[in-house]
């Protein structure tokens, strides 16, 4: 039992499953007397199936506007052009559909409309990693415009209050954050993640994986959230192999949904996060590794890395994994393998050359400094990092 820490209180009013998601976000459209949404989705969705469409259809008049153009990692680009596009449609509501980085432009983009920032250097002092040249932290206002949220992937990021934003002119993964950035409703529908294909589902499962083990290990996290995570991790993983035996199986991906919302619960309560995360945004935003493949690639590695400092919590992964033999690492592996995802930075094109860059911006991190073991130096990354530069050390 934790001896000491606090828990922080969402800025969310609802999550909602087991209703369609058209039938759930006009009731909450009109719960919040919303006029003019405007719609964030991802492209496929948008142009391969009827899901969008079904959609516009349902909110009528209120309809203000789509925009589909959102790219693997959410840049400041996007996060502007969907702001002025929100703005030009004078929207009073945003409603993200699709992934992670639909979601995280969601969320960023009311910032943007709260202060009027129509450039990308708009956003310039309000990120909250500490980096080289940053001469101001500015704080954002509340902001009148909120989000609702429909996820079709289950990386867990809808249930944070932050977002990541890449800056694709010097290649930076940035973390912006106000409370309500949380969307004010979440709504889960498994019948609309039939579309994400497999790979994605499964790899974004491992993400909110990551929030549900990195929370678990955290030096500040409190014993509400090791109950929840701990639950979402079972419920999680269990799911995942359901769905990747049998994609059409509705209640294993409802599963899914769930064992996301339980693993991400310390993102609600602003639990900090550890390594996997610190590392894993410079490879996201950096090196463009796709961000559902960071967890299967370096967790392993962190788990082993934090052993001496996180060994009580790693026993309580091997449990919630159903693992009866080994360690945490060896309990990921053995999942991982299951779901035939990569194990190792070189099946992901990161190759040790690479490791002293990757550990400059890392160490930058607030994530780095709330890690189990302080990551403190690049040279500490790069020790962590070299845990997962090959599968057979992983093994």
């Amino acid at each position: 039992m934790r001896e000491q820490g606090m828990y922080g209180f969402p800025s969310m009013e609802f999550v909602i499953y087991g209703k369609p998601a058209v039938e759930a976000l006009v009731e909450e459209v009109r719960r919040l007397a919303a006029a003019r949404v405007y719609l964030v989705v991802s492209r496929t969705l948008n142009t391969t199936t009827d899901e969008i469409e079904k959609i516009r259809k349902a909110l009528g008049s209120r309809y203000a506007g789509t925009f589909d153009s959102v790219p693997q990692h959410t840049t400041r680009t996007s996060v502007v052009a969907v702001a002025k596009a929100a703005s030009e449609a004078s929207a009073d509501l945003i409603v993200g559909i699709g992934g992670g980085s639909v979601v995280d432009v969601a969320k960023t983009a009311i910032m943007c409309l709260e202060h009027q920032i129509t450039e990308e250097e708009g956003l310039d002092g309000y990120e909250r990693v500490p980096e080289a040249g940053a001469t101001s932290q500015r704080s954002f206002r509340s902001p009148k415009v909120r989000t609702i949220a429909i996820p079709t992937t289950l990386s867990g990021g809808e249930y944070n209050a932050g977002a990541l934003v890449t800056d694709t002119k010097r290649k930076w993964k940035q973390i912006f954050y106000h409370r309500d950035m949380m969307p004010i409703s979440i709504i889960l529908d498994p019948a609309i993640t039939r579309h994400t294909p497999k790979l994605l589902w499964l790899g974004s499962g491992t993400r909110s994986l990551d929030h549900g083990i990195e929370a678990l290990c955290s030096r500040l996290g409190n014993p509400l959230v090791d109950a929840v995570v701990t639950s979402g991790i079972a419920t999680l993983s269990s799911g995942l192999l359901r769905t990747k035996k049998d994609p059409a199986d509705l209640e294993a991906r409802q599963a899914c949904q769930i064992g996301s919302w339980l693993s991400a619960f310390g993102l609600q309560a602003r639990v900090p996060m550890g390594a996997s995360h610190a590392i894993g945004h410079v490879l996201g935003g950096t090196f463009d590794v796709p961000h559902y493949l960071l967890t299967p690639v370096l967790l392993p590695a962190v788990l082993r890395y934090n052993k001496s400092a996180s060994a009580m919590a790693q026993g309580a992964v091997v449990a919630a994994l159903g693992f009866k033999n080994g360690d945490a690492a060896d309990a990921l592996k053995d999942l991982f393998d299951k779901l035939e995802l990569p194990r190792s930075l070189e099946e992901v094109g990161i190759s040790s050359s690479e490791f002293r860059r990757i550990g400059e911006i890392a160490v930058k991190s607030i994530f780095a400094k709330t890690n189990p073991r302080p990551l403190e130096t690049p040279d500490a990354v790069v020790d962590l990092l070299q845990l997962a530069e090959h599968r057979a050390e992983l093994a």
